[in-house]
C-alpha cells in the first residue's frame, strides 16, 4: 500500500482557449475527492510514493452514500489500477486514526492514510486520534461527515444545535487538534481546500491531522470538475538548509563547549538522518541522549549512545545533562519529560542550540536556533566543523563511555530472570523479548509503566525498531498502530515481526482492531501483561499522596475502596473471542517458549502473561530525574503531607532558561 518509484513530473491538462475549452468530468464531490486523492504523490531524495495510499472507514448516514459510494465507484481494490483507492475496514474511529498514524510514522511521513466517518459520534471519536497525530507531527487526513449544508431539515439526526451559531457542528471539535481545517459547503470549494490539505500533509514543518468536514448533501452533489484537478501531482518534501549566520553561530557555540550533549528527537527519524548523526558523532565524539521519539537515532551499542534522557531516562544521560554546558537538541520539542520539568540542565552556564525544521521548536529554552532539516543541518555542521579540528576532550569521552558500561550492568540485573518456574516481572518480560529479537523486530507501546521501562532499558537495534508514542501517551494506541506499521511494511510484513506491548488497562481501552488484524490476516504479535490495573498511575498516585486510589482492578471492599480480590477478567479469553490465537504463559519458561512461537507465527498471535509486581522482586531502576505533578498544598492525610514536603524540595530546583 506504499508503492514507490523514481520521481516524475506532474502531468496537467492543456490550458484553456476558445479552441480548446478546459475538459471537465462530472462527478459527485465525494467521487472527485477520492479520484483526486488517488493521484497525489510525495517525492523526497528522488523517491516517489502515494501520499494517500488507503482510506479507513466506518460508514453511517453521514458518509455511506457519499465517500462510501465513491470508494465503490472509483474502485477500492488494492492490487489493480494505480489510481484505485484501497479501503480498510475499522471497528472504532479513534483506532482507525491510530492505525493511520502508525502507518505514517513507519512510512517516514512520506505516505499517509485517510479516515472517513459519519457525523455525530463517529466524527467526535476522531478527536483523540487527531490530537495524537498533531502532537506527534504525523500526517493523517480526516474526512468526517457533516450535517446538511442546505439545511432541508434542522436539526437532523445527531446534529448538535448551537443557539448562537448556525454554522457550528460537532466537527468544530477537530479545529484545535488539526493543522488545517475546512468545511466543504459547496462542491467547487473542494478544489482549493484539497490542495491546501495536501500542502499541509506534505510539509515537514506543518504536518499533523488535516480535517475536511464534508456535509452529507454536498458529498452526493454532482459538479463539472476540471480534468486538471485529477492530474498527478508531486508534493516535494523539502530539506531546508540552515541560514549561514545561524550555522556560523552554532559552530562557534559547539567549538567553545567543554561538555556538549546531543538530545536526539523524532525529527532525526523523520528526516532519515541517523547515518548523518552517526557521522557527526564520529567526527566530534559528542555523546547522544534520546527522547522517546528519538530512541534508535543511534543503535544501543554505538559508542556515543548514552540512552534515554529525562524522567524516564538513564542515569548516564541524566548525569551528563546536569553537567552539560551546551545542549544540542536535534528534532525535539523538549517536553517536560525530557527536561525533567525544568530541573535537569543545572550547569549555571548551560546554553542550548536547537536544530529543528520549525522555528517554533528551535527557539525553545531561549536556544540558539538552527532552523533546518535535521539531515541537512547535521551535514552542514559536520562540514563546517571539519576544518576546525573540533573534538571533545578524551577524558569526557572516557567518562561517558564508562558510565554507559555501568548502566548496562543495571540493565542486565533488571532483565535477569529467576528460576524457570517463577512468574516474571514486567522488566523480566522485556529481558526475555530482548534475548529473542533481532534488528528486524519492531516494538510498539504508548502508555502505562512500559514506556518508562523501555526508555531506560530497551536495547534498540535499528532505526525503526523502537516505536513508542509518548507525545500524547494514548492508551489504546498500540494495537491499531501495529496494524498501520504492518501495512506500511508491505511485502516485508512476514519478515519483520511487529510487537504490540500492552498492559491490561491499555488493552481494555481499545482491543477492537484485533478483529481488523484477523480480517486482514496480519501477523501481529500482541503481548498482554496482566497486572490488575493502572500500574503506572498507581505508582504515581502513591508518590504524590493519593494512596493508589482508583488505580487497581479489584472488587470493592466494605469501606468502599478497591482493595478486594482482583477482578476475574480473562483478557486471554477475550482476545481469543476476537479471533486471535492465544498462548498463555504462567512462568518464565512458558513465556520464553511462547514468545518464540509467536515470533515465528504466520497469523495474528497473542502472548498473555500475568506479571509479578516489582514490590516483591527486583524491578526497573527508579526514575533518574524528577517530573512535576503538583501535590495537594493542604492535606490531613500523612501520605499527602509527606509527598508535599518532597514536592517543595524538588520544585525549588526548577529553573527557567532565559
Amino acid at each position: 500500500m506504499s508503492p514507490t518509484s523514481p520521481a516524475s513530473p506532474a502531468r496537467f491538462a492543456s490550458p484553456e482557449s476558445p479552441e480548446n475549452p478546459t475538459p471537465t468530468r462530472r462527478l459527485t464531490t465525494a467521487q472527485a475527492l477520492v479520484a483526486f486523492l488517488a493521484r497525489q504523490y510525495t517525492e523526497r531524495d528522488g523517491r516517489r510514493q502515494r501520499l494517500i495510499s488507503a482510506t479507513w472507514g466506518i460508514f453511517g448516514h453521514g458518509n455511506v452514500a457519499g465517500i462510501g459510494q465513491a470508494l465503490v465507484e472509483t474502485g477500492h481494490g488494492g492490487n489493480g489500477t494505480a489510481h484505485r483507492m484501497p479501503y480498510l475496514q475499522g471497528r472504532n474511529e479513534q483506532a482507525m486514526v491510530h492505525a493511520a498514524v502508525g502507518y505514517a510514522r513507519q512510512s517516514g511521513r512520506l505516505s499517509a492514510h485517510a479516515v472517513t466517518t459519519s457525523i455525530g459520534p463517529g466524527a467526535t471519536n476522531l478527536v483523540t486520534g487527531a490530537a495524537l497525530a498533531t502532537i506527534n507531527r504525523l500526517p493523517v487526513l480526516l474526512l468526517p461527515g457533516d450535517t446538511f449544508a442546505t439545511r432541508p431539515a434542522d436539526p437532523v439526526l445527531q446534529q448538535l444545535e448551537v443557539p448562537y451559531a448556525g454554522d457550528v457542528s460537532v466537527n468544530d471539535c477537530l479545529r484545535p487538534v488539526s493543522r488545517y481545517f475546512d468545511r466543504i459547503t459547496r462542491p467547487e470549494a473542494l478544489i482549493p481546500a484539497a490542495l491546501q490539505a495536501m500542502r499541509v500533509l506534505a510539509d515537514p514543518a506543518e504536518t499533523g491531522a488535516v480535517t475536511l468536514a464534508l456535509p452529507q448533501d454536498v458529498q452526493a452533489e454532482a459538479y463539472d470538475w476540471p480534468e486538471e484537478f485529477f492530474a498527478e501531482r508531486d508534493w516535494h518534501i523539502r530539506r531546508p538548509a540552515p541560514d549561514a549566520y545561524e550555522l556560523e553561530t552554532a559552530v562557534r557555540a559547539i567549538r567553545s563547549a567543554r561538555r556538549p550533549l546531543i538530545v536526539a528527537g523524532g525529527g532525526v527519524r523523520h528526516s532519515a538522518a541517523e547515518e548523518t548523526l552517526a557521522a557527526f558523532t564520529a567526527a566530534t565524539r559528542i555523546p547522544v541522549a534520546s527522547t522517546q521519539a528519538g530512541k534508535g537515532a543511534l543503535r544501543h551499542d554505538h559508542p556515543a549512545d548514552v540512552g534515554g534522557i529525562g524522567h524516564t531516562g538513564t542515569a548516564t544521560a541524566d548525569e551528563l545533562a546536569r553537567t552539560a554546558d551546551l545542549v544540542i537538541g536535534i528534532g525535539t520539542r523538549f517536553s517536560d519529560f525530557t527536561t525533567a520539568s525544568g530541573t535537569l540542565f543545572t550547569d549555571p552556564a548551560v546554553r542550548f542550540l536547537h536544530l529543528n525544521i520549525t522555528a517554533f521548536d528551535a527557539h525553545k529554552l531561549a536556544a540558539l536556533p538552527l532552523v533546518a532539516d535535521a539531515r541537512a543541518g547535521l551535514e552542514a555542521l559536520t562540514a563546517a566543523l571539519a576544518g576546525r579540528g573540533y573534538r571533545v576532550d578524551p577524558a569526557y569521552e572516557t567518562e561517558y563511555t564508562g558510565a554507559k558500561e555501568a548502566w548496562e550492568e543495571r540493565v542486565e540485573a533488571s532483565f535477569a530472570t529467576p528460576a524457570p518456574t517463577a512468574r516474571p516481572t514486567q522488566t523480566q518480560v522485556l529481558g526475555l523479548l530482548d534475548d529473542l529479537v533481532t534488528e528486524e523486530d519492531i516494538l510498539i507501546n504508548a502508555a502505562g509503566s512500559l514506556p518508562g521501562d523501555l526508555h531506560k532499558l530497551w536495547r534498540t537495534r535499528s532505526r525503526d525498531q523502537y516505536h513508542v508514542e509518548y507525545g500524547y501517551s494514548c492508551m489504546g494506541y498500540e494495537i491499531p498502530a501495529a496494524i498501520g506499521v504492518l501495512l506500511a511494511a508491505g511485502t516485508q510484513q512476514r519478515t519483520r515481526p511487529v510487537w504490540a506491548l500492552v498492559g491490561d488497562g491499555t488493552y481494555l481501552m481499545n482491543p477492537t482492531e484485533i478483529v481488523t488484524a484477523v480480517q486482514e490476516n496480519l501477523p501481529l504479535k500482541l503481548l498482554i501483561l496482566q497486572n490488575h490495573g493502572y500500574a503506572s498511575i498507581g505508582g504515581l498516585s502513591a508518590s504524590v499522596g493519593a494512596e493508589r486510589f482508583g488505580t487497581a482492578y479489584r472488587h470493592r471492599d466494605p469501606d468502599g475502596g478497591f482493595t478486594g480480590p482482583p477482578l476475574p477478567v480473562d483478557l486471554a479469553a477475550n482476545a481469543a473471542s476476537l479471533g486471535l490465537r492465544v498462548l498463555r504463559a504462567a512462568t518464565v519458561d512458558d513465556l520464553s517458549k511462547a514468545l518464540s512461537e509467536a515470533r515465528d507465527a504466520e497469523g495474528p498471535t497473542c502472548v498473555y502473561v500475568e506479571t509479578e509486581t516489582p514490590d516483591t522482586v527486583s524491578g526497573p531502576p527508579p526514575a533518574q530525574a524528577w517530573w512535576d505533578v503538583p501535590v495537594a498544598e493542604t492535606a490531613s492525610r500523612p501520605a499527602a503531607v509527606k509527598a508535599r514536603e518532597e514536592y517543595d524540595r524538588q520544585v525549588a530546583a526548577r529553573r527557567r532558561h532565559l
